[in-house]
């Protein structure tokens, strides 16, 4: 793959979020309400929904909150109708960024973004323009946080399984696969007893870019405003954030 942990920036995004919960939950209800809405309110008949409702409940979303966006998508309770929008474009010193949208006012979203980009020296670009860049692919995570995990046990459980690829990285196992089987080596990992901390269908670069700590800091400024927007629920990008 990349050659670079994945997982060290989901934890860096996750610890720059930890003190935003209430936009946390928001950003999961909109994922909720769209996967129950286009598959059906039943997560035991829709995959994507249970995926949904399980990236929720980790992040502690409340019952009450689950049921609620689950009911306004069928047509059981009142509420806002949402639609899903991605933007691509480069921030600055040429990382390429592509910005997953879910919101009730388009025009509002677009403007948001245009000027995230604008402001720290970005540009938008056009549909297509940096999504080459990057793959869709599964990606599940197991932390071995007791060092009790076989790691050629593992690879070939996951092999067997399904799995297209995983790297090691300081006692955290990445494993990718492809999206039609994601769900099949999660769910056998996870019978096989394996704790599973992350596990998504997600876009990977295919190359990380590395820069200085000051060229860093500039992208990181970008990517930290899209994810304060309550409208973006994802923000993809090939920086290579400095362990």
């Amino acid at each position: 793959m990349a050659g670079h942990s994945k997982w060290h920036n989901i934890q860096r995004r996750k610890g720059a979020q930890d003190a935003k919960r209430g936009k946390i939950f928001m950003r999961h209800a909109k994922l909720i309400y769209t996967a129950a809405k286009q598959g059906g309110g039943d997560p035991d008949m829709n995959p994507a929904l249970r995926t949904t409702i399980e990236k929720a409940k980790a992040d502690n979303m409340p019952n009450d909150n689950i049921e609620r966006a689950i009911k306004k998508a069928t047509g059981t309770l009142d509420g806002a109708s949402y639609e899903e929008v991605t933007y691509e474009g480069y921030g600055p010193n040429g990382i390429a960024v592509i910005v997953h949208v879910l919101t009730d006012n388009r025009n509002r979203a677009a403007a948001e973004v245009r000027h995230a980009f604008s402001k720290h020296g970005g540009n938008l670009g056009e549909t297509g323009c940096v999504s080459f860049m990057f793959d869709r692919k599964g990606y599940i995570v197991i932390v071995d946080k007791e060092g009790k995990v076989d790691e050629d046990e593992l690879t070939l459980e996951a092999i067997e399984a399904g799995a297209e690829d995983i790297e090691v990285v300081d006692n955290v196992y990445e494993i990718y696969t492809m999206p039609d089987d994601f769900e099949k080596v999660r769910n056998d990992l996870s019978e096989l007893g394996y704790d599973i901390e992350e596990a998504e269908v997600t876009l990977i670069p295919q190359n990380y870019t590395e820069l200085d700590k000051e060229q860093e800091a500039t992208v990181t400024q970008l990517i930290d405003m899209l994810e304060e927007s309550e409208d973006v629920q994802d923000v993809y990008h090939n920086l290579k954030i400095a362990e």
